[in-house]
This record gives structure tokens, C-alpha cells and sequence, in this order.
């Protein structure tokens, strides 16, 4: 009667390579799991792209689709089974050129957030401050300076209760600085820089 062969590593691993108790040096469960949730998270940031970005990535129909099925999902349940699932879909997708897209749109949203703010810095010392007028104009001397002196005149006329919507002339005037602002910064004008709206 022939003996039985004795066991190999390659029976207590039948995919091969280093046994499944000792030597495994591949990833961790936890590591497993941290890479899981980092993907998750991606596909939760890339489910919140603006549409028109979102149709310039290069992925999946099924992750597309995912996608689209989480936008029309509005319990909280349902919402997490499918980022859960768009997590798993990160799995098949360029996750590098996807982080990069997502930073992308994320700069841009910041840059024009810390503009706004800035507009509105500069509308509001128009309106309280005299001198302010001259610092603008010394950054933006294309500035229609009929036009700007009667929107911070009839602003400074405006009363509004709290709670209330601000005048005509306070939309008109932050609008027009924040144009002229744009104009520069797309320009490249270093004399028309925002550090002047952070003066008291």
C-alpha cells in the first residue's frame, strides 16, 4: 500500500506562495479596510462633482450609473448601500486621476469662495469708509467712478431692518466689485491684489 504523500505548503495554501499562517507578508485586514474606506470616500467625492465635470471623467458606465442612482436615492439606508457600492465600483477605476479631478474642482470652489468674501470686504468698506473709495480706485482704475460713487451713495441711504434683504444699490455694488475683480484676477494684475480689502 503506497504512503500517503506528506502535506505541502502549497495545501495549507492552495493559491501558492507563503503559507497563510506564516511568512504572509501581504496586506493586512485592517489595511484592507482602511484601503476600502479610502475608496468609499473617493466615490462619495466624486458623486458630488458638478455635472458637467462628472461627464468629463473617463469611468465606468456601471460606476456612472451608480452614480446617478445615488442622486435619486434620498433615504439615509439607501444612501449608504450605495455609496458602499460606488465605493466597490472605485475598486475597477483610475482612483489617482479621480483624486486629482476631485482636488481639482475643490481649489477652484475655495479660490472662488475666498473671492466672494473678498468682494463683500470691499463692498462694505466702500459703504463705511470715505478713504476707501481712493484705495480702490488706486488697484482698479478702470473703475466707472460715476457709476461706483452713486451705488455706495444710495447704499449708504439704504436702512434695512435686521433680518431684511439689503437695497438695490448693495447687490448693485457688490456685483460691480466683484466683476472688476475677476477682471483682474484673470488679467494677472499684481497692482489690483485683494490684500487691500483685509485694511480696517
Amino acid at each position: 500500500m503506497p504512503r500517503s504523500r506528506p502535506p505541502s505548503p502549497a495545501d495549507a495554501n492552495p493559491l501558492g506562495g507563503p503559507d497563510a499562517t506564516h511568512g504572509y507578508d501581504g496586506p493586512s485586514k485592517s489595511e484592507l479596510k482602511r484601503r476600502m474606506h479610502d475608496l468609499q470616500e473617493l466615490g462619495e467625492a466624486v458623486a458630488e462633482l458638478p455635472e458637467g465635470r462628472l461627464a468629463a471623467l473617463k469611468i465606468e458606465d456601471r460606476l456612472r450609473d451608480a452614480i446617478a442612482e445615488l442622486g435619486r436615492t434620498r433615504s439615509f439606508e439607501g444612501r449608504r448601500r450605495q455609496i458602499q457600492y460606488i465605493g466597490k465600483l472605485m475598486k475597477f477605476e483610475d482612483a489617482d486621476a479621480l483624486r486629482e479631478a476631485v482636488a481639482s474642482y475643490r481649489l477652484g470652489s475655495a479660490r472662488d469662495t475666498l473671492a466672494m468674501h473678498q468682494a463683500e470686504a470691499w463692498r462694505d468698506m466702500l459703504i463705511a469708509q470715505d478713504d476707501a473709495f481712493e484705495r480702490w480706485l488706486s488697484a482698479h482704475p478702470d473703475t466707472d467712478t460715476q457709476q461706483m460713487r452713486s451705488l455706495v451713495r444710495s447704499a449708504r441711504k439704504e436702512s434695512v431692518d435686521a433680518g431684511a434683504r439689503h437695497g438695490r444699490a448693495y447687490r448693485e455694488l457688490f456685483q460691480m466689485v466683484k466683476r472688476h475683480m475677476a477682471d483682474a484676477a484673470t488679467a494677472g494684475d499684481p497692482d489690483a491684489s485683494f490684500d487691500d480689502a483685509d485694511h480696517d
